[in-house]
């Protein structure tokens, strides 16, 4: 294909997946947006007065990068997971596999589906915390860039789980029963050094928690560890995901029976 035909493929995925959203947005912008203004009244007003600061910050400007993170994250893998996983069950995916498209291209594209409403949903969610609390801006490259490929990495992870879904069931359990919990205890509400030694130690195994501090640290310069030890492993994360994924893909895993 010439570089104008693979541009205008990749086009087409990402309109349709963004349309898509937008289509039903009382279902994919606006929940997160009122689960995020809840966690901003009881967690920040409610709770976070009786906490008190946390990392040289007043509890609700500490917790707002995590919750902005945290509304990424679900909303880009839970686009891909759900709207690849539909087209498999309606069968339409196979007029997208025997076209000339490259498996890459349909990676791009859906990845930068789901990319398009994880930062959305993450600016929908920025700006209603600007009601509760005022946020500097640290270091702005740090904090997009963070953003930008946390949002890509859990966008793959959408597109596998939908291939190897065999059901509607199975694409709600890795969100309920991993990603859920690791988003939870991945420092949003808390700093790990509130933790014993141990369970710092463990938290460190948590992926997500490097995600959740490189972000905070690009908005108040405090972080529970180094961010670019964040960034180094949200990298090696996306490249062993993206390869994942063109090998299923290639292979057909999933959707070719």
């Amino acid at each position: 294909m010439t570089p104008q035909a693979l541009f205008t493929a990749f086009g087409t995925i990402v309109i349709r997946e963004v349309r898509r959203f937008t289509r039903i947005w009382p279902q994919t912008l606006l929940p997160p947006a009122v689960t995020m203004t809840l966690y901003f009244i009881i967690f920040g007003n409610l709770i976070g007065s009786r906490i008190g600061q946390m990392g040289g910050f007043d509890y609700m400007s500490f917790i707002v990068p995590g919750l902005i993170m945290m509304a990424v994250i679900t909303s880009s893998y839970a686009n891909v997971v759900s709207s690849f996983f539909s087209m498999k069950f309606q069968r339409s995916i196979e007029e997208l596999l025997v076209s000339p498209v490259p498996n890459w291209i349909i990676l791009a594209g859906y990845v930068t589906g789901g990319m398009a409403r994880g930062l959305g949903i993450g600016l929908i969610v920025t700006l209603l915390s600007l009601a509760f609390t005022q946020l500097s801006i640290h270091n702005p490259p740090m904090m997009i860039l963070t953003v930008f490929l946390t949002s890509a990495l859990f966008a793959l992870g959408g597109f596998i789980n939908a291939m190897l879904a065999t059901k509607f069931d199975d694409i709600s359990i890795v969100p309920t029963f991993i990603l859920t919990p690791l988003t939870y205890l991945g420092g949003v509400f808390y700093s790990i050094d509130l933790l014993p030694g141990f369970w710092q130690g463990v938290s460190l195994i948590n992926p997500i928690l490097y995600m959740v501090n490189g972000f905070r640290y690009g908005i108040l310069g405090v972080s529970d560890v180094n961010p670019f030890i964040s960034l180094g492993m949200i990298l090696v994360f996306i490249t062993v995901l993206a390869v994942i994924a063109l090998k299923m893909l290639e292979r057909g895993k999933g959707i070719r029976h």
